[in-house]
């Protein structure tokens, strides 16, 4: 793959790249393109392919198969290079539990060159501020809640002015007010040029964050688009949830309106035309149902399936 130029339009553009690890193929065949600027979304059931793809996109893990360019730069031979433009947001929260916030900050910085016309720890002191931690600063890495670490990592992440911010899964296990928080940072981060990519099992996240996404499984490519245009293009635009119980029945008549799917106990009617599985409901009021426009999950299950992954 020639590499690409510094205005490229993609800052990741992947051609039929393919990972195995013995007879098991991960990644297989992926054609794959991340716009320079926004926020890209790579979702996929657990084991679909994703943190293998981000760990080749690194460059720390090399392709079986495939060409990968990354801001530019073929893939691994250039990963120590493309790795000092780059951010990363891990799964696993891993600070240094002996340091301070700030301390943190610090050493991180220490693996990156910076102007000496710059002061280092202003700039620190300002990613903590952005991520809402500059009173924390001289604190302990164990006085931090969970909300707090995981902010911590996202500034740690912005220490050497990443072109390319990377966060596997960023907000997993957080309560929605520090969610919230983070996704208001990142909006901000990409409203000023930086181009973000992120995984994550929440269909809100990604309806909300990503300019465009991916949904993977298998290691294999199944859509790709805005959410939006997902959605529109991938399941009918109506649903309405009907609570049955488990293992009874629909009503016979909602067959003949619509696409059924059971899920514990509720029937998930999807419909171009609602008005006849309503029709059918309103004469059968002993049933509760909630009818709601299609979603990005609607599009997720359909493509990947409803069984359990561990």
């Amino acid at each position: 793959m020639t590499p690409l130029s510094e205005d490229s339009p993609y800052v990741v553009e992947a051609r039929r790249l393919v990972k195995r690890f013995g007879a098991n193929t991960v990644v297989d065949g992926i054609d794959l393109r991340v716009p320079r600027g926004g926020c890209f979304g790579l979702l996929g059931p657990n084991g679909a392919g994703k943190t293998t793809t981000l760990r080749m996109i690194l460059g720390h893990s090399p392709p079986s198969g495939g060409a990968l360019t990354v801001l530019g730069e073929a893939m691994p031979a250039a990963g120590r290079t493309v790795r000092a433009r780059i951010g990363v947001v891990p799964q696993d929260d891993n600070l240094d539990p002996d340091f301070t916030v700030m301390e943190n900050l610090r050493v991180y910085a220490s693996y990156f060159p910076r102007p000496a016309r710059e002061p280092l720890e202003p700039y620190l002191m300002s990613l903590l501020d952005f991520v809402a931690l500059a009173d924390r600063a001289e604190d302990r890495i164990q006085a931090l809640s969970g909300g707090m670490r995981r902010r911590l990592v996202i500034a740690r992440a912005l220490v050497n002015d990443p072109e390319l911010l990377i966060l596997d899964e960023p907000t997993t296990g957080l309560d929605p007010q520090i969610r919230h928080l983070i996704w208001a940072r990142l909006r901000e981060l990409k409203n000023h040029g930086t181009t973000v990519l992120l995984t994550t099992h929440y269909m809100e996240e990604a309806e909300r964050l990503c300019d465009r996404l991916a949904i993977i499984d298998h290691g294999r490519l199944l859509a790709e688009d805005a959410p939006r245009r997902l959605v529109a293009g991938e399941v009918e635009p109506n649903v309405i949830e009907v609570r049955t119980g488990p293992g009874a029945p629909p009503p016979a008549e909602l067959v003949r309106h619509a696409r059924l799917e059971a899920v514990d106990g509720v029937w998930h009617c999807h419909t171009e035309d609602p008005g006849a599985v309503l029709a059918v409901l309103q004469r059968s009021p002993e049933l509760e149902y909630l009818h709601r426009p299609a979603n990005l999950e609607d599009v997720f299950l359909r493509l990947t399936g409803r069984e359990l992954r561990e």
